[in-house]
């Protein structure tokens, strides 16, 4: 059963920005601190930014460029990718912060190029 789906990835220009969005059920967003990771080609898959309770941290890469939020209502993750770079280019995926058992989704791909 699917339950994570992101969405919102595509291609932009060095400086332009994007949103992200991760859907989940009522309960896993209630019962899981959720996070957004990324992976670039040839590394490893790495924590961008996550919630822990309603504190939020993030990557020291992404700090000042990168936005996390919450939707009780719609129980959506969100991140707003802002002043966007190439090395920002990767799969980005969420899922619990810290991972725990949760299956990852098929992520959506985010390609910062000219």
């Amino acid at each position: 059963q699917v339950q994570l789906v992101e969405s919102g990835g595509g291609l932009v220009q060095p400086g332009g920005s994007l949103k992200l969005s991760c859907a989940t059920s009522r309960s896993i967003f209630n019962h899981y601190n959720l996070g957004w990771y990324r992976q670039a080609p040839g590394k490893q898959r790495e924590l961008v930014a996550g919630f822990t309770g309603s504190y939020k941290t993030y990557a020291d890469s992404v700090k000042g460029r990168f936005t996390i939020s919450g939707d009780q209502a719609k129980h959506t993750v969100n991140l707003q990718m802002d002043n966007l770079k190439p090395e920002h280019t990767a799969v980005y995926y969420c899922n619990s912060n810290p991972t725990i058992s949760l299956p990852w989704g098929q992520g959506t791909q985010v390609t910062v190029s000219s």
